[in-house]
C-alpha cells in the first residue's frame, strides 16, 4: 500500500506557479490552514484559486490573497475580505463570481465527469454573459461547464492512513466534492488514525481519491 502521508514542505514543494487550487472551506470553516500557512512560505504566484469565498482579511484564503499570490480567484461572493474587492476593482486580481449553488454543481459536474448542465439561475442577469442560452420545452437555461484544478487542498477531522475521510459536522462543505474534481488531492488531517478504525458508514470521501495527507497542526 502507497504512503501516502507527507509533511506540508514536501506536499507544497509539488505545487508550481501558475497551478489551480481547489480549496475547501465556507468563511474559512473547514479550510486546510496549515497548508495554506505553508503556502505562504514559499515563492509560489500567479495561482487561481477555486473556493466559496474570499475568507476573511488575515485568515485562510484572505492570507494567500493579501500576499499577492492569487493570479485569478473563482469563488461565490468576496465581500467579507475587502482587499479582495480593492485588488478585484485595480485589475490585480482577475474574479469570477459564481452563484453558491451554480459554483457547487460545476465541480460537481467537473468530478464526474460531465460537461456541463443546465440552470435557470443566472438568467437575464450577469451571470449570462458570455454563455450558452438553451432553450427547453418553453424554459432558457444557461450552459454551465464543469470545473476542475490541478490540486485540491482540503481538510478532513479523522483521516485513516489509506486516506479514508471523516469530517465534522460543517466543515463537511465543498471538501467532498473537490476531492473528485482534481488531478492532485491532499488533506489536511485533524487526527491520523490506523486503517480500520473508522466506521465506514461515517467516511464521506472514500481513499481512492486521496493522493496525501498531511498531518496539520496541533
Amino acid at each position: 500500500m502507497k504512503n501516502k502521508l507527507i509533511t506540508k514542505s514536501d506536499f507544497v514543494s509539488k505545487i508550481y506557479n501558475g497551478a489551480s487550487l481547489m480549496i475547501g472551506g465556507f468563511m474559512n470553516i473547514g479550510t486546510p490552514v496549515s497548508i495554506i500557512d505553508q503556502i505562504l512560505e514559499t515563492d509560489l504566484k500567479d495561482l487561481t484559486i477555486i473556493c466559496n469565498d474570499a475568507g476573511l482579511p488575515g485568515v485562510g484564503v484572505g492570507k494567500l490573497i493579501e500576499a499577492g499570490k492569487v493570479k485569478k480567484l473563482i469563488a461565490s461572493h468576496i465581500g467579507l475580505n475587502p482587499m479582495a474587492g480593492e485588488k478585484m476593482t485595480s485589475g490585480e486580481m482577475e474574479v469570477e463570481l459564481i452563484p453558491q449553488g451554480t459554483l457547487a454543481e460545476r465541480i460537481r459536474a467537473g468530478g464526474a465527469g460531465l460537461g456541463g448542465f443546465l440552470t435557470p439561475t443566472g438568467i437575464g442577469t450577469l451571470v449570462q454573459e458570455g454563455k450558452r442560452v438553451i432553450n427547453v420545452d418553453g424554459k432558457d437555461y444557461l450552459l454551465e461547464k464543469g470545473l476542475k484544478a490541478d490540486f485540491a487542498l482540503l481538510l478532513g477531522h479523522k483521516v485513516d492512513k489509506k486516506g479514508n475521510v471523516v469530517y465534522n459536522k460543517t466543515t463537511r462543505n465543498f471538501n467532498p466534492i473537490m476531492a473528485t474534481a482534481c488531478e492532485t488531492v491532499a488533506v489536511e488531517a485533524k487526527t491520523v488514525v490506523e486503517i480500520g478504525s473508522l466506521d465506514p458508514d461515517h467516511v464521506i470521501t472514500q481513499h481512492i481519491f486521496i493522493d496525501y495527507i498531511i498531518e496539520g497542526d496541533k
